[in-house]
């Protein structure tokens, strides 16, 4: 009988602008031998996120980057193959949510990373969605960093992406007036007819202005934003005195490794934070690992009454992970990008 080996897709190069395919390798490597305390896993999912490509280094980002050769950061639902450790029984379905367990088939941990999960409750690829960081991302940005008054109206950004997704439906939750921009009429629809929002606008359509003038009649009370300078510049004049404003992240920028090359619009955001009196926040859902059991306690029961939605881009086997990742980086992708590895 053969020895078992641990497949492991590790940084080979660090991109300039778009990932590809040749920015990685896999290798394969001894399977790793739990300690004291610690559980061996074995990966079954692995989650393909856009903060992959921050740590891979040259990206439009302050975060500190993987070395080359390190295996690639990544959450992943697992099953425990061995346990040294009272929390963690063999056969038990564990979500990794640190990205310790990384784009890899095994690895041990010592419990501080994982946390069971039950597959009747809910689907497994959903631990890694909406009930994982991706939810996580959005729930933090609604009830942590701002402090919205149900019966406003709440724009979401990339509101047909994982995150965006998410933010928009807790808004609904929440009781607000949702209105989400997406690119293309097939995303647009997808918030109308799937989510149900109220609004929505295609950021791609030559008529975006009217279209996003429309949606906000009585203005914008808060803002989630996902996508950065594409799309802010837009946004601004149709906010409201006092209005909150989220920053979850930057998609457009993240591969941007020059300076910003493109109209200026600081000073009108700038104008309208004095005059408006904006309050705008940025975060790292990083620093908010502890708010996991209440997130869990407040969305796990709407995602199994199917209150909150969502979709899933899955695709087959370890190795077809660095062919598709590049494609989340093109906007043809909708829904959680998730890996099927075992």
């Amino acid at each position: 009988m053969s020895a078992r080996v641990n497949r492991q897709i590790i940084l080979a190069a660090r991109p300039h602008g778009n990932p590809k395919e040749s920015d990685f390798e896999i290798v394969e490597r001894p399977v790793p031998v739990p300690g004291d305390g610690q559980v061996l896993v074995r990966n079954i999912l692995v989650s393909l996120d856009p903060f992959n490509r921050i740590l891979m280094g040259n990206a439009n980002s302050d975060q500190t980057p993987i070395a080359l050769g390190d295996t690639m950061f990544g959450f992943t639902v697992a099953v425990v193959e061995q346990s040294d450790n009272p929390a963690f029984a063999v056969g038990a379905h564990v979500a990794g949510f640190t990205g310790a367990t990384g784009w890899q088939d095994y690895a041990v941990s010592d419990g501080s990373d994982l946390r069971v999960v039950d597959p009747d409750a809910a689907p497994l690829a959903a631990n890694l969605g909406v009930l994982g960081v991706t939810g996580l991302t959005a729930w933090v940005g609604l009830t942590k960093i701002l402090d919205p008054k149900p019966g406003g109206t709440l724009v979401v950004t990339a509101a047909a992406g994982a995150v965006g997704s998410a933010a928009a439906q807790i808004g609904k939750l929440r009781g607000y007036r949702v209105v989400g921009i997406a690119g293309g009429p097939e995303k647009t629809r997808h918030l109308l007819d799937d989510l149900g929002l109220d609004a929505a606008a295609d950021y791609k359509a030559p008529d975006f202005a009217e279209q996003l003038a429309r949606a906000v009649p009585d203005g914008i009370d808060t803002l989630y934003e996902n996508v950065g300078v594409a799309l802010f510049p837009a946004l601004p004049a149709h906010l409201n005195r006092n209005a909150q404003v989220a920053l979850g992240g930057v998609m457009s920028q993240i591969t941007r490794t020059g300076a910003f090359e493109g109209p200026d619009h600081l000073p009108d955001l700038l104008r309208a934070a004095i005059y408006k009196t904006l309050t705008i926040r940025g975060f790292n859902v990083t620093e908010f690992y502890d708010y996991y059991p209440e997130f869990l306690a407040d969305l796990a029961p709407a995602v199994a009454t199917q209150k909150l939605h969502y979709s899933t881009h899955v695709i087959e086997g370890l190795e077809a992970i660095p062919v598709a990742f590049p494609e989340m980086f093109t906007g043809r992708v909708a829904g959680k990008m998730i890996a099927k590895i075992g």
